[in-house]
């Protein structure tokens, strides 16, 4: 299986830091955000990675080079301008191939997330071996977690696995998931497009499955959180 980290952002509420460094490469805990990913992902045995980026991409390539020194085989796919999350995943679809493929984003912490499990999540066959009908299999499968103090009233609901729009109880969606390429062939390369908006379609037609993930889990996106993450043990407290 093939991953893509999302690094295109430009990381406006992360400013002045941004104004320098790109914010896949901001250091938690003595290491840039977007490698705690890579290493997690190598240990995976998930070596081969995309990367797509628009701000400052000439530094992060520079920085994290073809891989080599974290065991993986890192590409890139450079943006003249941020296409959003789906519209960066469709410009990168002739790297990612045909086969489901991870997808995260970049300013997420999740140290102790095991990219392992996420390899036979969407199945193309029942327990008796007979293939699902195109329109009746997952389209793609999601993690979501508790819900933070930024969003408190989540994203997705889920029933045995299974991920709907609506419901009582709703999670917050981790910005990690797996999806089938078919998903993104209808956007063209070069066009701004959401993954959210995208998983919601499919959602509506029953083709989205889901997990809850609750280890550790941060979207990184002030600069107090960034230095809550950094504090030590004994001084962290939630950041706003």
């Amino acid at each position: 299986m093939k991953a893509m980290i999302l690094a295109a952002g430009r990381g406006e509420r992360m400013r002045p830091l941004t104004d320098h460094c790109p914010k896949p490469l901001l250091t938690v805990r003595g290491r840039p955000l977007i490698v705690w990913h890579i290493l997690n992902l190598v240990r995976a045995g998930i070596t081969e990675i995309v990367i797509n980026h628009a701000y400052m991409g000439d530094v992060i390539e520079r920085e994290l080079g073809d891989g080599g020194k974290y065991g993986a085989r890192i590409v890139y796919s450079p943006e003249t301008v941020a296409l959003e999350t789906a519209g960066g995943i469709a410009n990168a679809l002739h790297l990612l191939g045909d086969d489901p493929f991870l997808v995260l984003s970049a300013d997420i912490y999740c140290p102790y997330f095991d990219f392992a499990q996420v390899a036979d999540v969407l199945v193309d066959e029942d327990m008796w071996g007979n293939p699902y009908p195109l329109d009746k299999r997952d389209a793609c499968w999601i993690y979501l977690t508790p819900n933070p103090f930024h969003n408190p009233q989540g994203d997705f609901g889920l029933t045995m696995y299974q991920v709907a729009n609506d419901g009582d109880t709703k999670w917050n969606f981790s910005n990690i998931g797996v999806y089938r390429a078919e998903m993104f062939k209808a956007i063209a390369p070069g066009t701004h497009a959401r993954l959210g908006t995208l998983i919601r379609q499919y959602a509506d037609l029953g083709q989205v499955g889901g997990e809850i993930y609750e280890g550790d889990w941060v979207n990184v996106g002030t600069v107090a959180q960034l230095e809550e993450l950094n504090a030590p043990l004994g001084a962290r407290k939630a950041a706003p």
